[in-house]
């Protein structure tokens, strides 16, 4: 698979994360079709290069049609419910777009011969509260505490079953907070966005907790390189993506800060129900795997996501 063209197949290509992706593909040289329903995801963010579809995963019917006119080789799985807090008020729409709409992806990859399912999961809640000397590798018992992380896990053990009764393989993907150009810096969206639009507004900056928090940083080019990695390299794996370098939520503050010229003081509120204090992961898989090694420092990816939200602003 690595040598010649791909006809690959994304969904939510219209998203942050995915968007940034189908670029990607594109500038290797493979063909993208996207389906999207812009439920999150935003049209500017659509490449003209790629043959869009809007089309909600959820509808059976219409994922047929797209997956029988288009015959993809691959399918790079991203649309998602993602707003965590969302998915505890209405767990019923979160396991409708993430659980059956899964499935449905999935019966159409088989009825069409697909041969690579990419998953996009999530490390940042699958482990549960994790320890920052001792990270958590992809054999540690998942532990979700939300709907989001619980529909996020129902997916992957759905991949599970068809892969082990079907000519399908794999590749799950627990991503770390993800962050950088094209985040939605409104609503629910990470952190570095929300600061970013905050800051460069000259607006008062929000911190939950003592903003001690520890997070996996990753910028979105080097979960990027690791769906281009996919495409020749591992079989029926799970693999954490992340920087394996957790910072706190001050740090990113202040290295923002740094970066923009802000010289506010963050406003503390009390800590939200539920949130993690640490949340880490162990990275040796995606090595292993992959051979994927991040590239990009917290500074610089955050000088590059600060760029991008100038040049919109703007």
């Amino acid at each position: 698979m690595k040598n010649k063209p791909l006809k690959i197949l994304v969904t939510g290509g219209a998203g942050f994360i995915a968007s940034n992706i189908v670029d990607a593909y594109l500038q290797a040289g493979h063909q993208v079709v996207v389906m999207d329903n812009f439920f999150s995801g935003k049209r500017e963010n659509l490449n003209p290069r790629a043959r869009f579809y809007q089309v909600d995963i959820r509808d059976e019917k219409k994922v047929n049609e797209v997956f029988s006119r288009e015959r993809p080789q691959v399918i790079n799985h991203h649309a998602a419910q993602i707003d965590v807090r969302k998915s505890g008020q209405n767990p019923a729409l979160d396991a409708g777009i993430n659980i059956l709409g899964t499935i449905n992806l999935l019966k159409a990859a088989v009825a069409v011969g697909v041969k690579k399912f990419i998953f996009a999961s999530s490390g940042g809640v699958m482990y549960g509260e994790c320890s920052r000397e001792n990270p958590p590798t992809e054999q540690v018992l998942a532990a979700p505490i939300s709907p989001y992380g619980l529909s996020k896990l129902c997916g992957e053990k759905y991949i599970y079953y068809f892969a082990a009764n079907y000519p399908i393989n794999f590749l799950i993907f627990r991503y770390g907070n993800v962050y950088g150009p094209r985040q939605d810096p409104h609503g629910e969206a990470g952190v570095v966005a929300i600061f970013v639009g905050q800051m460069l507004k000259n607006k008062p900056v929000r911190i939950y907790g003592n903003g001690k928090q520890l997070r996996d940083y990753v910028y979105v080019g080097d979960v990027v390189r690791a769906n281009l990695l996919a495409l020749s390299r591992g079989k029926n794996e799970v693999v954490n993506i992340g920087s394996g370098q957790p910072h706190s939520v001050r740090d990113i503050f202040f290295e923002l800060s740094r970066i923009i010229g802000y010289r506010r003081k963050p406003r503390f509120y009390p800590p939200r129900p539920g949130e993690l204090f640490c949340s880490t992961l162990n990275i040796n898989q995606a090595r292993r795997v992959l051979n994927f090694q991040p590239e990009t420092t917290l500074a610089a990816g955050l000088r590059q996501t600060v760029k991008y939200f100038r040049k919109e602003k703007k």
